[in-house]
């Protein structure tokens, strides 16, 4: 294997939205340097498996629905 080809893998401080800061391995930035969080992964749904909600912008979903009522959806 190459030498050198790797990023370094190193701590970084996490700062999340409500200010708590945990330390996690990554290969952004260099050793010891902060990132601060624009979103809160304990509350996303992104992580949190929550669902989204359809919205039905102009009908379009309706329309769809009407259009292949038939076909099972």
């Amino acid at each position: 294997m190459k030498k050198d080809t790797h990023p370094d893998y190193h701590l970084i401080d996490v700062k999340l939205t409500n200010g708590d800061v945990v330390q996690m391995k990554s290969t952004w930035g260099s050793e010891g340097d902060q990132i601060a969080l624009d979103i809160d992964p304990s509350v996303h749904p992104a992580w949190t498996g929550g669902t989204s909600r359809l919205m039905d912008t102009g009908g379009r979903v309706s329309r769809f629905k009407k259009k292949y009522e038939g076909l099972g959806f």
